[in-house]
């Protein structure tokens, strides 16, 4: 992007040592607020009717069966035992993007939220996998339900720095028939890269019958194109460098660039998957809150 933009910094990443600290931190701070978990309900299966008694949960008649036999059943569920929550995290070149703006890089501001979401879900007793890709996967972590787990977790995600282009179609594919286990899969990207090729590997992963949550991390500057001066702006992901009067392009970018957003949206939409757009200018505890808000009303709704 710009010329004087600033890199990841080594002493940034050297602060993710206590990533996992931030996490309980961030998470313990509201969650404890909410009646139930977000995550919650991912993990139950339909296992059989039973009849209604007095003091039953009124959610759980089958209103079908009552239409039919005129008596009053409840849906039973049973817990799976092998539920696990995973994080797909994009390290590719464009994701160590950070403006002026921000106070973390995209990739940095992904970090911290798989590691407070990743805490909720251990500390539900649920188990968390990790895979970290550019243009293939660079890091697959089994998923384990240990609470110590989200040390090797945050080790890994510090770890693995950026790398190359994004092949996020072709490595979705990939983690689609690598992920055995039936249970949510978060995607932590900028998500560029070609949209149709995004909506094929999203397929598959709700063919898979995963239930797929797609965290979109952008930059501000990415959005708002704050830029007047004339400024080089230096490709990302083996693009070229371009030196440009910004002012003469911010109204067709920004008409692009909303597009772009629009379409993510809506194949998400289309897909039956959560889409959430979070801004690195954002406060990371105001974005989880507002994203774990929103997901506990929409699983109170469909009950």
């Amino acid at each position: 992007m710009e010329a004087h933009q600033r890199y990841l910094d080594p002493a940034t990443l050297a602060k993710l040592n206590g990533l996992d600290l931030k996490a309980r931190l961030i998470v313990e701070g509201y969650v404890s607020g909410l009646h139930k978990s977000p995550f919650r309900g991912f993990s139950i299966e339909f296992a059989e009717h039973r009849e209604y008694v007095p003091g039953d949960d009124l959610r759980y008649v089958d209103w079908k069966v009552f239409g039919k036999s005129d008596r009053i059943y409840l849906k039973q569920y049973e817990e799976e035992t092998n539920f696990a929550c995973w994080f797909l995290l994009d390290t590719s070149e464009s994701m160590s993007y950070r403006s002026d703006g921000a106070a973390l890089s995209k990739l940095d501001y992904a970090r911290h939220v798989a590691a407070a979401l990743a805490y909720l879900v251990l500390n539900q007793q649920d188990a968390v996998g990790l895979a970290t890709f550019d243009r293939g996967v660079r890091s697959f972590v089994r998923a384990a339900a240990q609470p110590t787990h989200l040390k090797q977790l945050c080790h890994v995600m510090e770890a693995d720095g950026t790398g190359d282009d994004t092949a996020l179609g072709p490595i979705l594919h990939e983690l689609a028939e690598r992920i055995r286990q039936r249970g949510v899969v978060v995607l932590l990207s900028d998500l560029f890269d070609d949209v149709e090729a995004l909506r094929l590997g999203l397929k598959h992963l709700r063919h898979r019958r995963q239930e797929v949550i797609v965290l979109q991390v952008i930059d501000p500057a990415e959005q708002d194109f704050p830029f007047a001066d004339p400024t080089l702006f230096k490709g990302l992901e083996g693009l070229p460098e371009l030196m440009t009067e910004p002012r003469s392009l911010r109204e067709a970018y920004q008409r692009e660039f909303e597009h772009f957003l629009g379409e993510v949206g809506g194949l998400c939409r289309d897909l039956q998957m959560d889409h959430v757009l979070l801004r690195t200018d954002q406060p990371l505890d105001l974005a989880l809150r507002t994203f774990l808000s929103a997901r506990a009303r929409r699983r109170q709704a469909a009950r």
